[in-house]
């Protein structure tokens, strides 16, 4: 998966419970976890099959996150962080971290977009994210669920420079959804998901974990304590479903469907 920028470079998750976080991760999908150190807060980085996916961190430690919900967050790639937090400010969203060195690795900051839905930015220093290997324990996709189609495409057109491509809507009117990038190119989308979130509910990003079979990822998930809210389901892009670990971070699995 192309980590030009804009695309999605980095995943992490933010959860109450580490040790059980890692226990429950590493018997479903294998993961290994590599801490560094008390620098950066124990902050642990994921890697599949040896290759660094994403991260896992202890909100419990920090006093500003320890109220927060465990969840998963998505970063996309920036050339220059500064003027994406400007840009963000000046297309109706907010900043919530402001830019900050991570070591000589690069800088992150935390924003929400002009529909309320939370996304990082990562500049690249000494390390640079990582390009994901579309195999299983990876992920494979990304999307934004919005509640506002329009301010979302304005919104990651002019603060992330995403040349939006759209998906046919196969003669339903309602059904709006456009990708950065196109065909094998695409590496995230927006869908437009006012006509079926419940009242209320605020624009979010989510990520598809790729698994090699969704039916037994979902039944592992029940038997390890984990939920299954929605699905398995078949789409033209795999079998796939809404999960949440232990702690209640969702997000969804989804199965290749040429397997």
């Amino acid at each position: 998966m192309s980590t030009r920028n804009g695309a999605p470079t980095w995943i992490d998750l933010g959860t109450n419970d580490l040790a059980g976080a890692k226990q429950f991760y590493t018997d479903l999908f294998g993961w290994t976890y590599q801490d560094t150190g008390e620098e950066f807060g124990h902050y642990n980085i994921i890697l599949s099959e040896g290759a660094p996916v994403g991260g896992l961190m202890d909100m419990t430690a920090n006093p500003e996150t320890a109220d927060q919900p465990p969840a998963w967050g998505v970063y996309l790639k920036v050339a220059d962080i500064a003027a994406t937090t400007e840009l963000v400010r000046t297309h109706g969203g907010q900043v919530l971290f402001e830019p900050m060195p991570v070591g000589d690795m690069g800088s992150m900051a935390i924003y929400l977009d002009a529909t309320g839905a939370m996304v990082g930015a990562w500049q690249d220093g000494t390390f640079s994210g990582t390009e994901f290997t579309l195999q299983p324990g990876s992920p494979v996709w990304f999307e934004i669920m919005s509640t506002d189609f329009d301010a979302s495409v304005d919104f990651y057109q002019q603060v992330f420079g995403w040349e939006l491509s759209a998906m046919p809507s196969d003669g339903d009117d309602n059904f709006r959804y456009s990708t950065f990038g196109a065909g094998n190119d695409a590496v995230a989308g927006i869908c437009d998901a006012s006509g079926f979130l419940p009242a209320g509910t605020t624009s979010y990003w989510r990520y598809y974990l790729g698994v090699v079979n969704a039916d037994e990822t979902a039944a592992q998930f029940r038997a390890k304590g984990g939920q299954v809210l929605d699905g398995p389901a078949d789409s033209p892009f795999g079998r796939f479903a809404t999960v949440a670990d232990p702690q209640g971070a969702q997000f969804q699995i989804n199965q290749d469907p040429s397997a």
